[in-house]
């Protein structure tokens, strides 16, 4: 069964209140199985337009990572970012089938 990820950008507008949605998320996300593969970060944008913060979490499963995003744990950490930043976020299921290849 594939992994599955959160693909998060954000800008954020007052960090001191979004200190405290990134301390209400880190029980659900926890409890989940989410894992942080991009947190912040030096960026470069190469193509496209992005925004000042970006994360990557993987889950064990498609089903984690919904769940996680539907839980009242996670619900409630959003009430603290509501009005303090502007989020893309979007879940995905990872791919486990073939990879390019060399050509040697």
């Amino acid at each position: 069964m594939p992994k599955a990820y959160w693909i998060v950008r954000v800008d954020i507008s007052n960090a001191t209140q979004y200190q405290l949605y990134i301390a209400a998320n880190a029980e659900p996300l926890a409890f989940y199985g989410g894992r942080f593969l991009v947190r912040g970060g030096t960026l470069e944008t190469m193509e496209g337009k992005s925004r000042s913060r970006n994360a990557v979490i993987e889950f064990p499963s498609y089903q984690a990572a919904l769940d996680c995003w539907n839980s009242p744990g996670y619900q409630h950490a959003i009430s603290f970012r509501k009005e303090v930043c502007t989020i893309d976020l979007i879940v995905i299921e990872g791919y486990d089938g073939p990879q390019p290849t060399r050509v040697q």
